[in-house]
């Protein structure tokens, strides 16, 4: 009877639901244990996903290095460009210092030229020797070749001192005549002129000047034009 019993308390615990789950709960405790356990751990010292700090440090000073060598680059290249710039600066103010002066001396030059070309040719060398001739023949006269001599040596002096200076003046005319140029050039006037082809200056009205290459003036001029 007691064998029975203790039979049936024993087939009873068993099949009890409690030690059941308590002995699964367990199990599933010492799992995620395990897991956490492995999770937690620290990888190898050989992992190929792991950067070296010394080459991230190198790598980053190479390109601080490239930065500084191109803004050094770009910092000299302006420097060399502000030293052309300030040369061509000095050099075209002292080139065109005398520009204003010598706009205001062109006309004095004018009447100058406009005095020496008044003079006839014919009263400034003895066109007769003889001394027995009429004043109509021998028209030359001693003291306005003199006063004309006097003036165009010092048009020639004037004339060579500008040019020491940049300033120089041209006759497009002169010669066999210019091919126009609107550059230096200002046309007044175009006919037709025989001889002579077509766009080339036959006379000046007027001269013109430069000053070290640039215009001061464009000469005034007549153009061919046959066609």
């Amino acid at each position: 009877m007691i064998r029975r019993t203790l039979l049936r308390h024993a087939h009873a615990a068993k099949q009890s639901p409690f030690i059941h789950s308590a002995r699964s709960a367990s199990r599933i405790h010492i799992s995620e244990a395990a897991s956490t356990t492995t999770s937690e751990s620290p990888p190898s010292s050989g992992s190929p996903t792991e950067e070296d700090p010394t080459k991230k440090e190198l790598e980053s000073k190479n390109r601080e290095i490239i930065d500084l060598k191109d803004r050094y680059l770009r910092s000299v290249a302006d420097f060399r460009n502000l030293q052309d710039r300030t040369k061509r600066d000095i050099q075209s103010a002292r080139d065109f210092a005398i520009q204003k002066f010598a706009g205001d001396l062109i006309e004095s030059i004018d009447n100058l030229d406009r005095a020496l070309s008044t003079v006839p040719a014919s009263k400034l060398a003895p066109q007769n020797s003889d001394p027995d001739s009429s004043p109509e023949e021998n028209t030359y006269n001693k003291d306005l070749a003199n006063l004309y001599d006097g003036l165009k040596m010092t048009e020639t002096i004037l004339m060579g001192t500008l040019k020491k200076h940049g300033m120089e003046r041209f006759d497009p005319s002169e010669g066999e005549g210019e091919t126009f140029n609107p550059n230096l050039h200002e046309a007044t006037f175009q006919t037709k002129v025989e001889g002579k082809e077509d766009g080339k200056v036959f006379m000046t009205q007027q001269k013109g000047f430069l000053l070290n290459g640039r215009v001061l003036r464009a000469a005034k001029v007549g153009v061919v034009k046959n066609s």
